[in-house]
């Protein structure tokens, strides 16, 4: 995610929706990019246990569905765990380079991983 900003345009383009945010995506894998603008709506918030965003846009057409959901339960020791869940549900670049992707997110958990526990 290379931006995010708050909007308060309902999906149907008038009004007060539910808080919202235009996420610009952008991906690279080897020589091939893509980017994507989104707009996000919060659909779920229970503050301190979970929270739902989804894909809500506003033009009147069809767009893939894109979720994400994240959870956060108590441990021992006072420490909690974050999960994420992210959908998508359109097609990319077809099997080969989606599974290139799913490979590069694979590798990317470790790391991803490190950064957040070194402040800890």
């Amino acid at each position: 995610m290379t931006r995010a900003e708050p909007t308060t345009t309902a999906p149907d383009g008038g009004g007060e929706g539910a808080p919202a945010w235009e996420v610009d995506l952008r991906g690279r894998l080897g020589p091939l990019a893509r980017s994507k603008r989104l707009r996000m709506e919060r659909t779920v918030l229970e503050p301190g246990r979970r929270a739902a965003f989804e894909r809500r846009e506003r033009d009147g057409r069809h767009h893939a569905d894109w979720a994400l959901f994240a959870a956060v339960e108590p441990r021992p020791g006072g420490a909690s765990q974050l999960t994420m869940r992210l959908h998508y549900g359109g097609g990319l670049w077809g099997p080969v380079l989606e599974r290139l992707l799913r490979d590069e997110i694979e590798q990317a958990k470790p790391r991803l991983l490190a950064l957040v526990t070194a402040g800890a």
